[in-house]
């Protein structure tokens, strides 16, 4: 007789992966419930003595994940973590000029993820999603991010358009990404606080949401593909930005 799946509470959302349970340990924001691992896996970590640690097999380890996740012989169970106010993190100096990403309507974990590891990858300042637009905390996400969920401040806000106008307020230059502009990235970077505004993969930016950015830029990418990922648009937009900045240094 087959086992059931044991499915997580989506308010406690398991993560599995060398890099997304290690960087979950290692944050002391965030709340581990409990633990399920196979003793080699469990061997290099020093796990706190509260929380629940159940040894298992691979084969019982599978019926924490999705079918074929490689859990890599650790799952755990996790809080999401602590809400971050999008005013706590624009109330930093004026010489810090690490770009934010904001995501309008990104609803794929595995490309939030996916932004996630490359904001961490070139030290954006933080990404901001609508709430009810966004996906929750998940392992699939978590796994995607390969630790970056647990090292780059994410906001959640309830009303993008009103966020943009705080961003504007905090001295950031909006540039929303869309194919059907003239100008180039490169060519709408500035000197001074850049938010990278980015829409979902197909419908691209909403026009409320292109009404609060300063700027329309595009990628110049060939005429041999129509489009990119959002999660790669996103990369060579945070890299340009990074380059932009040093630039300057």
């Amino acid at each position: 007789m087959a086992r059931s799946r044991n499915k997580a509470s989506p308010s406690h959302p398991r993560f599995w992966g060398r890099h997304a349970v290690e960087a979950a340990l290692n944050n002391p924001e965030r709340h581990i419930r409990r633990i399920w691992a196979t003793r080699e896996a469990l061997a290099p970590y020093n796990i706190d003595k509260s929380i629940p640690v159940t040894l298992s097999d691979v084969a019982d380890l599978g019926r924490f994940v999705p079918n074929d996740a490689p859990h890599q012989g650790i799952v755990i169970e996790v809080d999401p973590l602590p809400d971050i106010w999008l005013a706590d993190l624009l109330d930093l100096p004026e010489t810090d000029k690490r770009p934010l990403l904001v995501l309008d309507q990104v609803t794929d974990p595995h490309n939030v993820g996916a932004i996630l590891r490359s904001a961490a990858a070139f030290d954006a300042l933080g990404i901001i999603t609508q709430d009810r637009h966004a996906p929750p905390e998940s392992g699939a996400l978590a796994r995607a991010a390969s630790g970056a969920l647990e090292v780059v401040p994410w906001v959640r806000v309830t009303n993008l358009a009103r966020a943009l106008d705080e961003i504007a307020e905090a001295g950031y230059w909006r540039i929303g990404l869309t194919g059907h502009s003239e100008a180039t990235l490169s060519q709408t970077l500035g000197s001074g606080k850049t938010a990278l505004v980015l829409g979902a993969e197909g419908e691209g930016l909403r026009q409320n949401t292109e009404a609060h950015c300063d700027e329309l830029a595009k990628l110049p990418i060939s005429s041999k593909i129509e489009s990119l990922n959002v999660s790669n648009a996103a990369a060579v937009a945070l890299y340009a930005a990074a380059e932009k900045l040093n630039s300057q240094d």
